[in-house]
């Protein structure tokens, strides 16, 4: 069973060749083939506690047309490619690099990346940042919190940090296992309820006590996970450390230099209340919409960006600054032309599925199954940007007799469609009203343009 109806109202805001707000993701994973094979080889595939989550290009970009994703930020997953070997860790991240690189050439745009280098030997990690974000074309490095117990803030890391000042790069900052690591301390509590939030708090306390983004203010650091514990904790930090200072116990700390130079993404806290917290000790230009993909079902990832556009677009705090989080931060971040980022396909998982609807409803329930095809249509529209088109008409002699066209982006966002919880209300409310249904596959005469004639306002 399936179709759906519009207002007249809900039709006007489908319009044509109109821009949508364009949705940057800046935290989500990628893995390779040669990266799971050196993972099983040291049979690493539980270091971290939690599977490693499968991952594909095509899973990617299913993703990404679902959830109206225009551009992407790949870094690598966890655990660090680093098992006491450098040489073999250069290989594996060299191999990385150069397979993501040409998936991220191929996208024309839509995907960006962050390269995973062979922490922790620093020399080579030096050598492969040049090589990726001098002729590689890599967005920024990726950096654990942690690589196999070498921490941000180390004296050790201070020539990659200045190597990576001199190239102005992004680096995208994600939390590891701490090291050392009592297992017992994650029994029934995965790290990532709480101890990637601790790391994450504890690598930037160490960054901050060696004003280590201070020193190096030509590196944007990216703090994932809307900044974990910081806005509790640099309150406290900024109360003690007077005191452990005048005990010798701590150097000099320049807060506002050291925070000028973070930026925070929203993966796993995309919500007003995070934002709020945020806004505590940053600003809005600030903060990014992150996904972390594939760590949680697309679409479930899909269902919360939707319902967290329609939370900012509700908030009047918020809705000044919708536009720069979900994208426009990230664009400026990255150095994206707007024009650039605005002229990427709109359908980048497959050609639109095209569609007829024909019912007949049990004329007795015309009213009734009219006002449930409204409410679930405007839904869909609204909060699905794969629903691109739903047009519905009634017969002028058997207004019972119903033809509804409908767009989609691809079969991946029509699939999407079927599983949205306002689609299975309406399905299992309106099941006994309709008599007849035909679904009518169509064949557009002018596929290559259909991008550029049907596309949705935000």
């Amino acid at each position: 069973m399936r179709t759906l109806l519009l207002t007249m109202s809900t039709m006007a805001a489908i319009a044509l060749s109109a821009t949508e707000t364009l949705v940057v993701d800046v935290h989500s994973h990628f893995t390779t083939d040669g990266y799971l094979e050196l993972v099983k080889k040291h049979n690493a595939q539980m270091d971290e506690l939690y599977p490693i989550p499968e991952w594909s290009p095509k899973a990617l970009h299913d993703f990404m047309g679902q959830a109206g994703i225009g551009t992407t930020v790949l870094t690598s997953t966890a655990p660090q490619p680093h098992f006491g070997d450098d040489a073999e860790s250069v290989s594996i991240c060299r191999a990385m690099n150069d397979e993501i690189a040409a998936l991220a050439t191929a996208s024309q745009g839509r995907i960006l990346w962050c390269a995973t280098l062979p922490l922790p030997s620093v020399t080579e990690a030096i050598a492969e940042a040049k090589r990726t974000l001098g002729t590689l074309g890599a967005a920024g490095v990726k950096l654990p919190t942690n690589a196999r117990g070498l921490y941000l803030g180390a004296p050790e890391l201070d020539p990659l940090m200045e190597a990576l000042h001199k190239l102005k790069a992004v680096v995208i900052l994600h939390p590891h296992r701490p090291e050392p690591f009592n297992s017992k301390l994650a029994e029934r509590l995965p790290l990532a309820m709480y101890e990637y939030t601790a790391e994450t708090t504890r690598a930037l306390a160490r960054l901050f006590a060696r004003n280590v983004p201070a020193r190096y203010p030509d590196i944007r650091f990216v703090v994932p996970h809307a900044g974990a514990f910081l806005s509790l904790a640099l309150p406290r930090m900024k109360a003690v450390h007077p005191i452990v200072r005048a005990k010798g116990l701590a150097d000099e700390i320049d807060w506002d230099a050291n925070m000028k130079s973070l930026w925070f993404d929203l993966a796993g806290s995309a919500n007003a209340e995070s934002i709020r917290k945020l806004l505590e000790i940053t600003t809005a230009d600030h903060i990014l919409y992150g996904s972390d993909f594939p760590y949680a079902p697309a679409n479930a990832l899909a269902a919360n960006l939707f319902r967290f556009r329609a939370e900012l677009e509700a908030d009047p705090q918020l809705q000044p600054m919708a536009e720069g989080i979900l994208g426009g931060n990230a664009l400026r971040l990255f150095n994206i032309e707007k024009e650039q980022a605005a002229a990427i396909p709109q359908n980048p998982a497959g050609e639109m599925l095209t569609r007829i609807a024909e019912l007949e409803i049990f004329p007795q329930y015309l009213q009734e199954y009219l006002a449930a095809a409204s409410t679930v249509g405007a839904e869909s529209v609204a909060k699905e940007p794969g629903v691109i088109c739903i047009f519905p008409m009634q017969r002028k002699e058997t207004p019972n007799l119903i033809r509804i066209v409908e767009i989609y982006r691809d079969e991946a966002a029509y699939k999407f469609h079927l599983n949205t919880p306002h689609f299975k209300k309406y399905k299992e409310g309106t099941l006994h009203m309709v008599k007849s249904l035909d679904l009518v596959p169509m064949n557009p005469l002018d596929a290559p343009n259909m991008n550029k004639i049907f596309r949705k306002q935000p």
